[in-house]
């Protein structure tokens, strides 16, 4: 129908874009989510109905690296407020779904370079287990322009212990995309950008083991592989 849909993964509604003459839900699948069979709610009108989605176990390659500010890897105490500090203001962004007709799923490279660090990767920094992988990397020298991957709203910017300097952008429906390491920021919270514009320098700041951009694509709220959004050259 000509109407919009709602869609719900657990509590977080997710992205729901025409395709052609029929409307899809784009559900983003955390990494820690268990196999099997997880429910899809949708509603349209005054209809409500709930679509099981069969999720299947994924393997994930293993990666080993230093970095060399050991305090990266295991934080001091003082540095655990900060992070928690940090943590919270992580989870209402990635809560954050604003309606948005289009949204472009089709984004660019945000840096010029080839990907590496690929998403997913199951992660011993230091000789210590740590999270995975939530995005992917480009490996370019510091003061590399950094470049919006679709038109949207800053949302936060700021030094993360982890992240180093990052900007959060906000393309609706709950897709937000993140840059981390940079040297420089060059937007502010609040501002629109369009595609391609740049939002900042590539650097070595937070946890990193050199310079590069680390780049995450969230969806309601879940890390997805970026590669999934790059459009087709």
């Amino acid at each position: 129908g000509p109407e919009r849909p709602q869609a719900w993964f657990g509590d977080r509604r997710v992205a729901v874009v025409r395709d052609g003459k029929a409307w899809v839900a784009l559900v983003g699948l955390p990494l820690a989510l268990e196999p099997g069979l997880h429910d899809l709610r949708v509603a349209s009108g005054s209809l409500e109905e709930t679509k099981p989605i069969r999720v299947a176990a994924k393997h994930y390659p293993l990666q080993r690296f230093s970095v060399p500010d050991h305090r990266k890897v295991e934080p001091l105490p003082e540095d655990e407020l900060r992070i928690a500090r940090e943590q919270k203001r992580i989870d209402e962004i990635k809560s954050l779904f604003r309606d948005e007709a289009e949204p472009e799923l089709a984004f660019r490279q945000p840096a010029q370079g080839k990907p590496s660090g690929n998403f997913g990767l199951r992660r011993i920094i230091n000789g210590l287990e740590r999270s995975p992988h939530a995005g992917i990397d480009f490996a370019v020298p510091t003061g590399t322009p950094v470049r919006a991957a679709g038109a949207g709203i800053v949302v936060e910017t700021g030094d993360f212990f982890f992240n180093g300097n990052s900007v959060y952008l906000d393309h609706g429906q709950g897709l937000i995309t993140l840059y981390c390491h940079l040297d420089r920021i060059d937007v502010a919270a609040g501002e629109r950008v369009a595609a391609g514009q740049v939002l900042g320098l590539s650097g070595n700041t937070g946890r990193s083991s050199g310079p590069h951009v680390h780049w995450t694509v969230l969806a309601n709220g879940a890390a997805v592989d970026p590669r999934l959004f790059l459009r087709r050259k």
